[in-house]
Order: structure tokens, then sequence, then C-alpha cells
């Protein structure tokens, strides 16, 4: 990505956002592979890849992985065999002595984002890299600051400059940090994996999943990195100017156990809080795109919400499936536990949902 891609004069920028959701990023993939297929045959292109289509691709925890891919240049494809290749060894579980900083071990998915984030002479890529195809976006928490990160490879974000006000050169530059260890902090979700701890200059923070910041659904961060002269990229708005694509993981609503309910009262309600309100804010962030915005295509809000209208800056599409609860009771009957981001046996039921729900892209909700 140049300072050129960033700010020539195009008639249509275009925008990706992807949730994050665990091991239901599978789900995530097999829309974006139906979207690639689509524009390859517009195109008649058969090499196209995403990096190709949008101009910024954003993305929050498994999210953030597959948009790191995808402004890397690799086709959905190429993440979907990554994804089956590598799932089994990213949630290795972690051995006794260190269940206190998570469930799974942590080394096997830096590893890999380790092996694919090199420069053509195999050092480590920064977030800086020219490799990456696109304005990237990812989010992740600063638990030592308690406050979410966007970082973004702009050049000209306001922490991402070579120099400082009085010249001296810039050792806290965002763009000198290991592309590798930001996507992995991303990902590092409270109990699954343990805090990623990256230096800046002087300083060692601890970051966290980006799912526990506001941006479980960075759509709206991504819309406002994109045109808010704050951040220095200020691509101008308009129906035929601006078009966001977001797409989910697939959306289930916390249930209750009715023996934990009958037994614990109200502090079985307690088990839901987390869950119930990831959920809540990424469909608040769906509700204010879709105020800003002209929805082309996305599933009611809600019973009452079901036609906003919006603002007109940008042309907006949200994809993502909502189960039922006895969707995701017949699910786990099936394939055996629960619909957790770990439980690597709903693959095969995330797959072929997301096949069938892919079906819903439309060429002219990519375009």
């Amino acid at each position: 990505m140049t300072l050129e891609h960033l700010t020539q004069d195009k008639p249509r920028r275009r925008i990706l956002a992807l949730d994050g959701g665990g091991i239901r990023g599978v789900f995530t993939i097999e829309v974006l592979g139906r979207m690639e297929g689509m524009l390859r045959d517009h195109t008649g292109n058969k090499d196209l890849v995403l990096a190709d289509h949008f101009d910024l691709i954003a993305g929050t925890s498994t999210g953030a992985i597959i948009a790191t891919f995808l402004s890397w240049g690799m086709s959905v494809q190429a993440i979907r065999q990554l994804y089956s290749d590598q799932a089994q060894r990213m949630f290795t579980r972690a051995p006794w002595w260190q269940f206190h900083r998570g469930k799974f071990s942590d080394s096997n998915i830096a590893d890999m984002l380790r092996s694919i984030f090199v420069e053509e002479d195999g050092t480590p890529a920064l977030l800086g890299t020219s490799r990456l195809k696109t304005l990237l976006l990812i989010v992740m928490r600063n638990a030592t600051t308690s406050s979410a990160w966007p970082l973004s490879n702009n050049p000209n974000a306001m922490y991402n400059q070579a120099l400082n006000a009085d010249g001296s050169p810039n050792v806290e530059r965002n763009l000198n940090l290991p592309l590798w260890q930001l996507v992995r902090a991303s990902t590092a979700a409270p109990v699954y994996f343990p805090p990623e701890k990256i230096t800046l200059g002087r300083h060692t923070f601890e970051f966290l999943d980006g799912g526990i910041t506001a941006y479980n659904n960075p759509a709206l961060i991504a819309y406002l990195t994109a045109t808010q002269p704050c951040y220095r990229v200020v691509w101008p708005t308009g129906l035929d100017r601006l078009h966001l694509v977001s797409i989910g993981t697939g959306q289930i609503r916390p249930r209750l156990n009715a023996f934990l309910r009958r037994i614990l009262g109200n502090l079985s309600f307690a088990a839901t809080v987390p869950s119930g309100l990831m959920d809540s804010i990424s469909k608040e962030q769906d509700m204010l795109c879709r105020a800003l915005g002209r929805t082309l295509h996305g599933a009611p809000l809600d019973t009452e919400a079901t036609d906003i209208h919006g603002l007109d800056r940008f042309t907006y599409v949200r994809y993502n499936r909502e189960f039922s609860v006895a969707e995701v009771l017949a699910a786990e009957k099936a394939h055996g536990g629960g619909f957790s981001l770990d439980n690597l046996r709903m693959i095969r039921f995330l797959t072929e949902e997301g096949q069938k729900f892919g079906e819903q892209v439309k060429l002219e909700h990519v375009l």
C-alpha cells in the first residue's frame, strides 16, 4: 500500500469490514469466497483477489486474521485452506501449568503468522510494509491503558509519522511494529489465549482481543477512519463515492440454562452478560451504519427497526446469519460441543451454512 494508492482520486472507494468470532470465521470465509468468485466472473480476471477490489479492509480478532491475509493479496481459497490446515494447531491446549494464562497455547498461531508476514528477504514485515495492497485496519484492546487501539497502515496517521513535531525520529512509530504481532494481539481472547506483549519505544503494552472493545463489528470505525479528518484519510462521502460491505460470523441469542436458573436465580443471568453485551454492541454498530448510509442489503435488526432511513453518506451492505435456538441445539447435537469460539467440531456446519448464506451475495451489493 503506497501513499499514492491512498490519496489518488478514485470515483468510488470500497470498504470491507469483518467481525470477530473465533473459529466462526469459517462462515465469513465462505461469504467472501462467493464474493470473490462473482467479481472474477464479472471482470473476466480469474486471478482477481479482494485486495484488487477493496481500498480499505478492516477486521477484529478472527476478522483481523482474514482481513490481513486479504490485504496481503491472498485469495479466499488460500485463506480457506489455511484455516482448514491450521485450525487444530491454533487451538492446541496449553500445558496445565500455563492454564492461568489461557486455555490454548499462543505459540502455534504466532508461528503461523510469523511465517506468512515476511518481506522478500525473510525479515518480519512491519505494519508499514509495502506488501500490503490496501489500507488495513486492525482492532485490538490495550489492556495496559484500558483503551481500544484501532491501528492502520495509513502513513499520514498521527502515530505513524516518521518524525516528531520537533523533527527528531519517532521511535514509537506504529508502522514499525511487526505485522504478525498486531494480528496475534487482536486475537488474544481472554480465557482462550494469553495477552500479547508489544514493545513500542520505551514502553511495553499488553494487548487483548479487539472483540472486547466496541468494535467487534468494525464497520463503523472503518467508515470513521476513512472519512474523519482526525484519521487523515478523508475520503469523500456520498452514495456514488463510498461503499461499505460488512460481514459477520453468524449470530446466536444467548441461552439461559433452565436448571441453573432454578438453582441460582438471578445469578444465572450473569453468565449471559459478556455475550449479550457483545451482541448488543455489534447490533448498535450495524444500526449506526444504517442510520449514516443507505442500506442496500441487510436483515432487519429487530421487529421494529425494519426500515431505517439513513443520511446517504455511503451505500451499505450487511451480511450476517442469525441462528435460531432450535438450529443451534440441532447443530450441537449433531456435531458435539457448544456454539463457542473454539469448537472445531462446528467447522463443517459453519462452512456449509456460510456457503448457503453466500447465495444472498449479489454483484450489485459488491460493486
